[in-house]
């Protein structure tokens, strides 16, 4: 018998530390079904001593979920654990991820603290934990540059004090996979009650390698991978849950553990979070990159319509990808609209966001022949992004003409309040920008414009993503449109919608 492999997705606390990836509370909840769908077994959703708005995530997130556990990450603080312990009151299973520093750099320039003083944090702050849940999981942070002698002796501390799960985080990316593997196969031998708890391993990506070293993790005892949708993460990012688990079902002739993940919601979840976040999924990248099943060269298309195995490791249709894109045109009905959308992994939560989805449905109908999965996903994405703004794009009348000034006059509504601004510059989408910059009265930094087509042919949705930078803070905006200069104008009002409602938040790092 095969042991269970427990993915634990932090997605909705690590991901969003990515910069400009900050989610809403309801962007939180809506991934969070879909990882329930896929039945991802432990759900990170946020910092909860963050901010109040992190702090309403959790807990809107512990209260819509029922078949997941849900967690949130605290410092080996007593003010976090209350917190994270307050916000998960209405969780049907919840967990406390605390955590503590452990390298010798750490302890010294950032803890300021004394190994002794560490271990005795750490103790308290499991003990803490225990008096809210029986589910206590402790992470030494940066233990992949940490002393083993003190690693074990924290570890088997913290295992005496009540913590369940010990996670092993390489913090900053630094082993390489047979280190890494070789690491948590000595903790476990070592330590003399690690039997009591499960062992765990969370893997940043700064040299490529946090799915090397995370699958070398469980071939030497980890039977818990922490994870995130697409690798999104701080700096280069983390464990991409995708990778994983597509690795342990597919080569079960190496390990002898398998996941509970429902695979075929694998690329439903990644385009959701690609839409919530505005970090676009690269076409090489593994499982769910436009060309993970894509083959040109000749002698490779030959070999997969002989017979798929020749080329294909694994079913494209297991992780979500369905051949049979083209499901609605401009005469399908309510229904049938909202049954694909359920089959995407898609479901609204009142008959008043429905009907709005499917009037901007119909909108679309009118504009291309063709509605693809894609096109939907695109469309809800908008439909949520546009409800919870406060400035809204009404109307954008662009005149562009070579070797001429290109003019904009953007129509927003500002708190309910329409306002128009008319502007002249070089070109087309710069005129946009800074009549929208005019009308809110803001400075911000363009870092990052970037265009793409959700789907094929000239009439294809285009997709708009815009970085921009307020005050030292990243933010990232996401705007979808026919027409590329609207859809543009709506990706940076999407942007400035965030500077305008962010807030100070503590960025934790395990």
């Amino acid at each position: 018998m095969s042991d269970k492999l427990i993915i634990f997705d932090t997605t909705l606390r690590d991901g969003e530390q990515s910069p400009g990836a900050s989610m809403t509370k309801d962007e939180k909840v809506r991934i969070a079904k879909v990882l329930e769908k896929m039945h991802v077994d432990v759900i990170e959703a946020g910092f909860a001593i963050a901010s109040i708005g992190d702090f309403e995530a959790v807990k809107a997130v512990a209260n819509t979920i029922k078949d997941s556990t849900i967690c949130s990450l605290a410092r080996a603080l007593d003010k976090d654990i209350d917190r994270a312990g307050e916000a998960l009151k209405g969780a049907n299973s919840a967990r406390i991820h605390t955590f503590i520093a452990t390298s010798d750099i750490h302890m010294k320039m950032k803890l300021q603290m004394t190994p002794d003083q560490v271990v005795e944090q750490a103790v308290r702050s499991v003990k803490r934990a225990r008096q809210y849940t029986d589910d206590v999981e402790f992470s030494p942070e940066d233990a992949g540059r940490s002393d083993e002698d003190f690693l074990c002796r924290i570890i088997e501390a913290t295992i005496a004090a009540g913590a369940t799960t010990i996670n092993i985080p390489d913090t900053v990316g630094y082993n390489l996979p047979h280190q890494f593997g070789a690491t948590i196969k000595s903790l476990i031998e070592r330590i003399p009650n690690s039997d009591k708890a499960i062992f765990s391993a969370h893997c940043h990506n700064d040299l490529g390698l946090a799915v090397a070293n995370s699958l070398s993790a469980v071939l030497n005892g980890a039977r818990q991978v922490e994870c995130t949708i697409n690798g999104l993460g701080e700096r280069a990012g983390n464990t991409a849950l995708e990778e994983v688990v597509m690795a342990v079902r597919t080569r079960q002739d190496e390990f002898n553990c398998d996941t509970n993940i429902d695979t075929t919601h694998i690329l439903s979840a990644s385009r959701l979070v690609s839409s919530v976040t505005g970090f676009i999924v690269q076409p090489n990248k593994a499982i769910v990159g436009a060309n993970a099943f894509a083959h040109e060269a000749g002698i490779h298309q030959d070999g997969v319509l002989k017979h798929r195995e020749t080329y294909e490791i694994m079913r494209a249709e297991d992780v979500g990808w369905n051949a049979n894109k083209l499901v609605l045109g401009k005469h399908s009905g309510r229904n049938a609209f909202k049954a694909r959308l359920i089959e995407l992994g898609v479901e609204f939560d009142s008959e008043e966001n429905l009907n709005d989805a499917f009037r901007r449905f119909k909108e679309l109908a009118d504009k291309k022949h063709e509605i693809f999965d894609e096109d939907l996903q695109a469309l809800v994405s908008e439909t949520q992004i546009v409800k919870s703004e406060h400035i809204k794009f009404v109307s954008l009348k662009v005149i562009s003409e070579t070797g001429e000034k290109n003019s904009a006059t953007v129509t927003l509504n500002i708190d309910g309040e329409e306002k128009s601004m008319t502007t002249e510059t070089s070109g087309s989408v710069d005129a946009t920008f800074n009549a929208i910059n005019q009308l809110l009265n803001i400075q911000v930094n363009l870092q990052l414009y970037s265009v793409s087509n959700v789907t094929e042919g000239t009439d294809a949705l285009g997709e708009v993503n815009v970085r921009l930078e307020h005050e030292g803070r990243i933010i990232n905006g996401q705007g979808t449109d026919t027409d590329i200069i609207s859809a543009s104008a709506k990706a940076y009002i999407h942007a400035l919608n965030k500077v305008i409602a962010a807030t100070n938040r503590a960025h934790p790092q395990i």
